[in-house]
C-alpha cells in the first residue's frame, strides 16, 4: 500500500508515455509468471450453489462497461455508442463525479435516452479512496449524494482498488470493482468466479458484486501491446461454455476512431469492433446483454427467491403451522422493477439529442486569445463538442508550451502563438502580433483542412481579417461564421484616441464589410451593435445576437469557502482605458479608510496594467489593493463566489458606452452583488432591481455606490437573489438550443435559423 501511495502521488508528474512504457515492460515481465491463472483462472468457472441460470435460457451473459477517464474520453462517448448500437449491444459509462471533468445532466440523460447507463467511477479518481477508513466514510456521503443526483445505482472505484465490506457505506445495488483474476493490478487479489455474487452487509445491507471476467483494454493494448482481440475472444468463448458472466471494461480514452491517435496511449477501434462482430455472430441467441442496473436487478430477485425457500423449507420442518410473525427484513423485500427503453439488444429508436439535425460535424474554431480564459467561445465548442461534433480551436497558447495541443472537455486546443500585453501600446505593436497569428492560424488551418476537411470554421474577431484565414476551406465548401465580440473600428479608435473620420478607421470599416461578406452567418454579441453592424455593411438578413451569456455549468452558486474577516471587492477582465479601473481606483481610495476591512482585488491583463499599478502606489493603496494574473474561467469562478462586492467601472464617453460586460452576468449568476457604470448597453439590458448603477466617469458617485453596498448586507442580499433569478432566465442554456439550430441551418435550408 505505501508503493502505491507514493506511486498514485506522483502519478500526475509523470506523463503518460512514461508511465505506459514502465508498466507495460513490467507487465510483459511478470506475463510468464502467472500464464497458468491468466487470463484463464482454473476453477473460476465453478457455479456457485443454488446457481439458477441465466433469465430466458441464455447460457452467459455479456456485460460491457467503460470507465470515462477524462475528457477526451467524454468526448467518445457518443462514438463508441454508436459503434455498440451497430452491433445491437448496449453498455455503462461510468463517470468520475468530481475528477477533472464534468458531466452535465443533458449529457448524462443522452445516453440513458439512447438505452445505456451511467455509473458512478470513483470520486476523484486519484487512488486515494480508501486510504484509511475515516476519510472512505467522509468520502461515502458526496459519492452517495452524487448517486442520487445522477440517479446511478452502480460503482466502480479507481484502479480497481476494492474494500467490499467499506463499501456498505455506500447506497448502491451493485458494484464493479473487483475481477476474476488480474494480476497486473496495484491491488491483485481476485475474487476467483466468473459468476456475479451477493455481498450481505449487516442491518439487511447488501449489494450485487460483479467481476470484470475479460482483461481491460488498457492491459491488453497499451501494456502488453497485444495487436489482435484475440484474448478477448478466447476466453469469452470459454466463458460462453461454462454459463458465467463476461463483463469487460473498455476506456473510451484510448480508443482512436479516426487512425490518427496511434501511440502508445490508443488502440485503433477496429480491435473493439472485431470483438463485438464475433460476439454478435458467433454467440448469436445465447448471450443476455443486460445492463449492470438489469443484472443486479436480476440477480438479488433470484437471490430472494431462493432466500424465500429456504427460509420456508427451514420453518415447514421446525414447525409445520408456521407463520412469520413479521415481513422479512429489507434485504428480502421485493426489489423494484428496472425500467429501461428496451429490453432487447437495440436501442435504435431512442430519441435524437438536441440541436442533432445533421450528421456530426468537423468544425475549427480561430481566437486571437486564451481559450482557457475566453467563455464565449469554450461555451460554443463544448457544446458542439458535446453533442458529437469533433471541434478543434486555434488559440493563443497562455502558459502552455509551444507546438502542443491539449484537449479540454472533448475540444482539442492549439496554442499557435504567446501574447505579450505590454508591447501592444503603439499601433504597429498592436497589429503586428494579430498578423503574425493570423499567417500562422491560416497555414495550420489550411494544412488540417486539406489532411481531413473541415464542416464549419468558425472564427472570433478581433481582427475582422482573421475571418480570410478560412479561405481555402470556404472555396472547398465549408461554412464560415464570423463572430462579433467587438466591433472593431470603434475599439480601435477608442485603443488609441483617434477620430471616427480618420483613414484608419475608414480602413477597418471596409475590412469590416468585406469579413461580413465573406462569411455565411454573422453573430454579434449585442443588440446595440447589431443594428450598427448590419447598417454598415448590408448584411441585416444574416445577422443574429447572441450576447455573453453565462454558461451556467461553469458559473453556478457554489458553497463559500473563504471564512476571514475581509470585504472582497473584485474586477476580473481585461485592463484596458474602457474598463475604467483607475476611476476604481481612486473611489476605492475614498472607500479604503470608510471600511478598513475592504480590499479591491483585479484579475487580468493589458495593456493599463503597469499604469494601474503605479496609481495604486501613487494612491498609497498597495496594502489594500492586489493585482493578479488572468486564470482560467473554471478556476476565476471559484475566486468571484468568494468575493463579496462585483464592480464594473466601464467608461460611458468610450468604446465601453456599448461593450455589453460578460463579468456582471457572471456575478449574477454566482449570487454576487454588482455595482455597475451607468453605459448605454447596460442600461439596455438590466436594471437597478438587479445591479447598482453609478454614474460612470464619477468618481465620488462609485465610492458611494460602493459604501452602500458595504454597509447594507440585506440590501445585497436582496439585490443578488434577484439577480440569479435573471442569470437564469438568460443563461446559455436558453439559447444554447438556438445556436446548434444556427450552425445546422448552414447546412440544411429547412431548419430556420434565429432571429435574434
Amino acid at each position: 500500500m505505501i508503493r502505491n501511495s507514493l506511486y498514485y502521488g506522483i502519478k500526475p508528474l509523470v506523463p503518460i508515455q512514461l508511465r505506459l512504457a514502465v508498466r507495460g515492460w513490467l507487465a510483459r515481465r511478470k506475463r510468464g509468471q502467472f500464464q497458468k491463472e491468466w487470463p484463464i483462472l482454473p476453477g473460476a468457472e465453478q457455479r456457485p450453489k443454488g446457481w439458477p441460470g441465466w433469465p430466458d435460457g441464455k447460457k452467459f451473459a455479456f456485460v460491457l462497461t467503460h470507465d470515462v477517464e477524462g475528457p477526451d474520453g467524454v468526448a467518445k462517448c457518443r462514438q463508441l455508442m454508436e459503434v455498440e448500437k451497430k452491433y445491437g449491444f448496449r453498455s455503462c459509462f461510468n463517470f468520475i463525479p468530481e475528477g477533472d471533468y464534468r458531466t452535465s445532466r443533458d449529457f448524462r440523460e443522452l445516453v440513458a435516452r439512447q438505452g445505456f447507463e451511467v455509473s458512478l467511477h470513483d470520486l476523484f479518481h486519484n487512488g486515494r479512496l480508501y486510504r484509511n477508513r475515516t476519510e472512505f466514510a467522509k468520502n461515502a456521503i458526496r459519492i452517495n449524494k452524487h448517486l442520487k443526483d445522477w440517479g446511478a445505482r452502480g460503482f466502480r472505484s479507481g484502479f480497481m482498488f476494492h474494500n467490499l465490506e467499506w463499501l456498505q457505506d455506500l447506497d448502491i445495488e451493485y458494484d464493479t470493482s473487483t475481477f476474476d483474476t488480474d494480476p497486473f493490478e496495484p491491488q491483485p487479489d481476485g475474487t476467483g468466479t466468473i459468476f456475479p455474487f451477493w455481498y450481505e452487509g449487516g442491518a439487511g445491507r447488501g449489494y450485487v458484486e460483479m467481476p470484470y471476467t475479460l482483461p481491460q483494454d488498457s492491459t491488453l493494448f497499451l501494456l502488453m501491446r497485444e495487436r489482435t482481440p484475440s484474448i478477448w475472444l478466447e476466453k469469452t468463448d470459454w466463458i460462453a461454455r461454462h454459463g458465467g458472466m463476461a463483463l469487460l471494461n473498455v476506456h473510451p480514452d484510448y480508443v482512436s476512431f479516426d487512425g490518427t491517435q496511434l501511440r502508445i496511449s490508443h488502440y485503433p477501434v477496429a480491435y473493439y469492433e472485431s470483438f463485438l462482430n464475433h460476439v454478435a455472430t458467433a454467440h448469436a441467441g445465447s448471450y443476455w446483454n443486460p445492463l449492470p442496473m438489469e443484472l443486479a436487478a436480476w440477480y438479488k430477485h433470484a437471490c430472494v427467491k431462493r432466500k424465500r425457500e429456504e427460509n420456508k423449507a427451514v420453518a415447514s420442518a421446525a414447525n409445520p403451522g408456521f407463520v412469520p410473525a413479521r415481513p422479512e427484513p429489507a434485504l428480502l423485500a421485493e426489489p423494484e422493477v428496472v425500467a429501461t427503453a428496451s429490453n432487447s439488444n437495440h436501442a435504435a429508436d431512442a430519441p435524437r439529442p438536441p440541436g442533432r439535425a445533421t450528421k456530426p460535424k468537423r468544425v475549427c474554431m480561430i481566437v486571437y486569445s486564451d481559450y482557457e480564459q475566453d467563455n464565449r467561445v469554450m461555451r460554443y465548442a463544448e457544446e458542439l463538442a458535446r453533442r458529437g461534433d469533433s471541434v478543434e480551436v486555434l488559440a493563443l497558447r497562455g502558459n502552455r508550451a509551444p507546438g502542443r495541443s491539449k484537449t479540454i472537455c472533448g475540444v482539442r486546443v492549439f496554442g499557435i502563438q504567446s501574447r505579450a500585453h505590454k508591447s501592444e501600446k503603439t499601433r504597429s505593436s498592436y497589429l503586428w502580433p494579430l498578423f503574425k497569428f493570423s499567417s500562422q492560424a491560416w497555414a495550420l488551418v489550411t494544412w488540417r483542412h486539406l489532411m481531413r476537411p473541415y464542416d464549419l470554421v468558425h472564427v472570433h474577431n478581433m481582427p475582422d481579417f482573421l475571418i480570410f484565414t478560412a479561405w481555402v476551406p470556404r472555396l472547398t465548401g465549408a461554412k464560415v461564421i464570423l463572430d462579433i465580440h467587438d466591433i472593431v473600428p470603434e475599439f480601435y479608435a477608442s485603443k488609441f484616441g483617434v477620430e471616427g473620420h480618420r483613414s484608419g478607421v475608414k480602413v477597418l470599416k471596409g475590412i469590416e464589410r468585406a469579413a461580413a461578406r465573406f462569411s455565411d452567418h454573422v453573430i454579434i454579441s449585442n443588440h446595440l451593435w447589431r443594428d450598427k453592424f448590419a447598417a454598415r455593411t448590408g448584411t441585416e438578413n444574416k445577422c443574429t445576437v447572441f450576447v455573453n451569456n453565462v454558461n451556467s455549468r461553469i458559473f453556478t452558486r457554489r458553497p463559500r469557502t473563504r471564512r476571514d474577516d475581509k470585504f472582497i471587492i473584485i474586477f476580473p477582465g481585461g485592463l484596458q482605458w474602457h474598463q475604467g479601473l483607475d476611476i476604481a481606483l481612486r473611489a476605492f481610495q475614498i472607500v479604503s479608510p470608510l471600511a478598513p476591512a475592504a480590499e479591491f482585488h483585479i484579475y487580468g491583463d493589458g495593456m493599463m496594467k503597469s499604469s494601474l499599478v503605479d496609481l495604486t502606489r501613487e494612491l498609497g493603496l498597495e496594502a489594500k489593493v492586489r493585482f493578479f494574473d488572468p486564470i482560467p474561467v473554471r478556476d476565476i469562478v471559484e475566486v468571484m463566489a468568494n468575493a463579496d462586492l462585483g464592480v464594473v467601472p466601464k467608461r460611458a464617453d468610450s468604446f465601453g458606452n456599448e461593450a455589453y460586460s460578460t463579468k456582471i452576468m457572471e456575478f449574477m449568476s454566482l449570487g454576487i452583488p454588482v455595482v455597475v457604470s451607468s453605459t448605454k448597453i447596460d442600461r439596455f439590458y438590466f436594471d437597478d432591481s438587479v445591479v447598482r448603477f453609478f454614474e460612470s466617469g464619477n468618481v465620488a458617485a462609485l465610492a458611494d455606490a460602493m459604501l452602500e453596498m458595504i454597509r447594507n448586507p440585506e440590501q445585497r442580499r436582496a439585490m443578488a437573489a434577484r439577480a440569479s433569478e435573471y442569470a437564469v432566465r438568460n443563461s446559455w442554456d436558453t439559447r444554447k438550443g438556438d445556436y446548434l439550430n444556427l450552425v445546422d441551418s448552414l447546412f440544411d435550408r429547412q431548419i430556420m435559423p434565429p432571429v435574434s
